[in-house]
């Protein structure tokens, strides 16, 4: 019998995606700030999703209010907070510093769920975890850019919070997922509201300008913003969902977990150069991945 792998490969797929957005998203984090173009970002995403379900209509069965109250609390933490301030590190830190941080969600995410959804993972399944951990930081840390450290401590904080905000959101969906036949697409379409509904109060209180909207009249930040918010959240988030579904919290977070690796493709395409030690740290993380999958085999 063949195994079934759609979670394993949707985590690698919105690892992919979500790696190509955060190259634009720090860009744009630039000019806009982190809150206001997590809402857009958001918001556009809302807007692709409720287009799919006119295209693809989908049912969310058998949803009780508290598997409903997990995914907005899963929304309003892991995309309201947890995104926000992920923007915020990435104008920081950059996109692979940020990432970086972002690598020890996965195991943070296995705890999680061994304390409070008594989620059991095998010994090789743990040991996939942390060696594709290894791999990715071992790519990030060497693919830093060595500007000087401006604001370095505010964006290592803002990136752990962003991982805890991560860890926790995705315990949140996977204890509604698993328990219920809601559809991927669905829940993310519950937890993309419940992020822009929390922040809105947040920017309305802020009284925005003008000139904080400045950004919105360039068409090549328009374009960007369309972009990231079509591939990384609209899709990513999909297929986030996706593979919490169906695979174990630790391991979709872990295979999610390896967006820096397809930056090396990315920095190849911009005519940078890829070191032996970027290599190395690739093919760990690989061996990483080849763990995940076998322990769900």
């Amino acid at each position: 019998m063949m195994t079934d792998f759609r979670g394993e490969l949707a985590a690698l797929t919105a690892a992919f995606l979500w790696a190509g957005a955060s190259f634009i998203y720090a860009r744009l984090g630039k000019q806009l700030s982190p809150l206001w173009l997590n809402w857009l970002k958001s918001s556009l995403a809302i807007g692709f999703i409720v287009l799919t379900m006119g295209w693809m209509p989908d049912r969310s069965d058998q949803l009780s209010w508290s598997n409903f109250g997990l995914l907005w609390l899963s929304g309003a933490i892991g995309i309201g907070f947890g995104d926000s301030v992920f923007f915020a590190a990435l104008t920081c830190l950059g996109a692979r510093r940020a990432l970086l941080l972002e690598a020890i969600a996965p195991p943070l995410s296995a705890l999680l769920a061994r304390v409070f959804l008594d989620e059991q993972l095998s010994l090789p399944a743990w040991i996939g975890i942390f060696t594709t951990v290894l791999g990715v930081a071992w790519v990030v840390v060497e693919r830093t850019p060595d500007q000087a450290p401006l604001q370095l401590r505010r964006g290592v904080i803002l990136g752990l919070f962003a991982a805890l905000a991560q860890a926790s959101g995705a315990v949140l969906s996977r204890s509604a997922l698993a328990a219920t036949l809601v559809s991927p697409l669905w829940s993310s379409l519950i937890r993309l509201i419940a992020a822009v509904m929390v922040l809105l109060p947040v920017l309305v209180m802020q009284r925005p300008t003008w000139q904080m909207m400045q950004p919105l009249r360039s068409k090549r930040f328009l374009a960007g913003l369309l972009i990231a918010a079509f591939t990384g959240t609209y899709l990513g988030i999909w297929l986030q969902q996706t593979s919490l579904k169906y695979t174990a919290t630790g391991i979709a977070q872990a295979l999610t977990a390896t967006s820096p690796l397809f930056i090396i493709p990315i920095a190849l395409l911009t005519g940078e150069k890829i070191s032996l030690r970027a290599m190395v740290g690739a093919l760990i993380a690989l061996v990483g991945i080849g763990l995940l999958f076998s322990s769900s085999s």
